[in-house]
């Protein structure tokens, strides 16, 4: 009526759907660009594949039985290697007795009460 119309674009399309729209898992595939469907990012998931293993295999061999409509987004794939630091190096260092802990609490408790003492004389 007010003479306006949508602002064109797929941004304004996008908000849209995202504030009005409801996800429906076993619905039918609704988001269609350019004839390519459009993954739900909601639902993005990535994986750590072996080095030396084909990612295609790891896909058909770990993935695909528990999430049969995956599928790899190879722009995203990235070649590296992980090293878990802390799994390496950590060295564990258990925690102080509690009655040390308390004395030490305590000792500062009074070293607060005697500064707070200076200050309100």
């Amino acid at each position: 009526d007010a003479g306006l119309q949508w602002p064109p674009g797929a941004p304004f399309a996008k908000a849209v759907r995202d504030a009005i729209g409801v996800r429906d898992p076993e619905g039918e595939i609704q988001m269609v660009r350019k004839g390519v469907i459009e993954p739900d990012a909601d639902l993005r998931d990535f994986e750590n594949v072996p080095l030396e293993e084909d990612v295609e295999d790891y896909l058909k061999r770990e993935v695909l039985p528990h999430v049969p409509d995956a599928w790899i987004d190879h722009t995203k794939t990235k070649i590296g290697y992980e090293i878990p630091v802390t799994r390496h190096f950590y060295v564990y260092e258990p925690p102080r007795p509690l009655s040390e802990i308390d004395a030490e609490l305590k000792a500062l408790e009074a070293e607060i009460q005697t500064l707070l003492s200076q200050v309100t004389e």
